[in-house]
């Protein structure tokens, strides 16, 4: 099994597994060890927990709650398969879930719901979006514990603090935009839970608040490409980005060109 960490955090962590086990292999036992959910991105694999043997195909999900043993088999298929995993802490799983059942089915099939979403986050992860990867983890989380309960999602009606709260939220976010912020210190410094936060900033300035975040730095970076000198090594550093490669590719996303050869043409303007 190939892990790979993209996101950690003390309320959430998510992960890709590549797993290359064959038919023939054989399987044993696991436990959860926290409430988790893995999007299948590709392949497939069995899954015995329950007294149960459940199948998973690219877009299920498997469900994982603390404590529940579980064997992982690959009976039919001989290239192992691939997972976007999201790991919760107690207590937001515990207010996804409503204090309800949710977390007690093992698997969801492949629904067009929750496969949008999950390949948004699976974009969001392989830094094709930029929108946060915990962001959507959390997105995703919401969206599988609405399936599971069989309730139609309510859009969120923003109050009048709320639309404060999510207005003064962006001011912080613009004035730290220079430090490693996240989610949590984002929606600590509002008053609100994450996802409750995540949602209301969504609905009242009508992007995310790690979209806010990047959008923010980037036109400090545009700013300082048009009207200095300095390598864009350093442009990067002092918009925010700690990744040269990462900062690259958002600036090209976002203005079509590289960092450099904007330069050139705000430069020749």
């Amino acid at each position: 099994m190939q892990v790979t960490t993209i996101h950690q955090s003390p309320a959430l962590s998510v992960f890709n597994f590549r797993c290359t086990a064959k038919p023939g292999d054989k399987p044993y036992a696991e436990v959860h060890r926290s409430h988790a959910l893995a999007y299948v991105r590709r392949g497939s694999f069995g899954c015995r927990t329950l007294g149960k043997q459940h199948e998973l195909v690219a877009g299920a999900v498997l469900v994982g709650k603390p404590g529940r043993e579980y064997m992982a088999t690959h009976d039919h298929h001989d290239c192992g398969d691939e997972c976007l995993s999201v790991n919760l802490s107690p207590d937001l799983a515990d207010s996804l879930a409503g204090g309800g059942k949710a977390w007690d089915t093992p698997r969801l099939p492949p629904l067009p719901q929750l496969m949008v979403v999950g390949e948004l986050w699976q974009a969001a992860a392989e830094g094709r979006s930029d929108a946060g990867v915990d962001e959507l983890a959390l997105l995703f989380a919401g969206k599988c514990v609405e399936t599971v309960k069989g309730e139609k999602a309510e859009g969120v009606k923003a109050t009048q603090r709320d639309r404060r709260r999510a207005v003064e939220a962006a001011l912080w976010i613009e004035e730290n935009a220079g430090e490693e912020l996240s989610l949590e210190s984002a929606a600590r410094e509002a008053g609100l839970s994450a996802f409750h936060f995540l949602r209301v900033f969504n609905k009242v300035l009508g992007v995310t608040p790690h979209q806010y975040l990047v959008r923010t730095r980037l036109r400090r970076a545009a700013r300082l490409l048009a009207e200095g000198n300095s390598p864009v090594t350093d442009v990067a550093l002092d918009s925010g980005f700690a990744d040269l490669s990462n900062f690259v590719r958002s600036f090209r996303r976002a203005a079509g060109v590289p960092p450099s050869e904007f330069r050139r043409s705000r430069k020749a303007a």
